[in-house]
């Protein structure tokens, strides 16, 4: 089996490579790979391995946002110091959070945890570890969000919506006719909501809708501007560590 290892701490990767060799000779690493925009790159660019070592922390941001910009479709075993983000790795992928440090035991236990996966979908349906996460990794999204405006309650379709951005203290809902509705979640908690290849997290105020974007040009600095095909209150400017993972984004449709 084909994997890779996602870490930017060098030694830490290298540590981690000499202990799965150790543990399972037949295990092949093809690359060790130290941020985001790397481990997009390179998945973008290769055939999916068969396993993925991730850390959640990396150089350039959360490693969160590799699935943002590529479908990966094979087990993940996350490796990290944190222990909060262990919901997040339950939704992408992860068969196993290690928790830094961890012991050789704790490895076997999770690669045995991912041959037990693998061996009970070939046995109980045809099939397949890859082709189960394939299904499900479908990223629809929600399909309405539920306003009140003006003492009614509103459904508003998802695709009407061009943009949600902070106002004040509170995340608006923007459409592409320019109405606008405040909702009562946090960006956070609607940002996991929508569909990650349809909406785009610009920064911490804005959510943007890929359908709204009108061009992309370059900026001083680096950077991009981001015009949309309806107003918004300010420049949607993306910095120069943000500009390729963005552009991928753009790209993968």
């Amino acid at each position: 089996m084909n994997a890779i290892i996602i870490e930017d701490e060098i030694k830490a990767a290298r540590s981690l490579e000499n202990l799965i060799v150790k543990l399972r000779p037949s295990i092949q690493v093809l690359a060790k790979l130290q941020s985001v925009e790397a481990a997009i790159d390179w998945l973008s660019h290769h055939d999916m391995p068969g396993l993925i070592f991730m850390d959640i922390q990396l150089s350039d941001g959360l490693s969160f946002d590799i699935f943002k910009s590529v479908t990966i479709t094979c087990p993940v075993i996350f490796c990290t110091a944190y222990g909060e983000y262990a919901l997040d790795a339950i939704k992408a992928n992860g068969v196993d959070y290690l928790l830094k440090p961890f012991s050789e035991d704790d490895l076997s236990k999770a690669l045995e945890k991912v041959d037990n996966f693998r061996n009970f979908f070939q046995q109980h349906s045809g099939g397949n570890l890859e082709d189960l996460i394939r299904k499900i990794s479908v990223d629809e999204g929600k399909k309405s969000f539920l306003v009140f405006k003006n003492n009614k309650y509103l459904t508003v379709q998802t695709d009407q919506i061009a943009y949600i951005y902070i106002k004040y203290t509170s995340p608006s809902i923007v459409t592409f006719k320019g109405e606008e509705y405040t909702i009562t979640q946090s960006l956070d908690q609607v940002q996991q909501q929508l569909s990650a290849k349809q909406f785009y997290r610009l920064n911490r105020q804005y959510l943007i809708n890929f359908t709204a974007i009108r061009e992309v040009e370059h900026y001083f600095a680096r950077k991009l501007l981001v015009n949309l095909h309806v107003n918004t209150p300010e420049k949607l400017l993306i910095g120069k560590e943000k500009t390729a993972v963005f552009l991928r984004w753009l790209e993968e449709r």
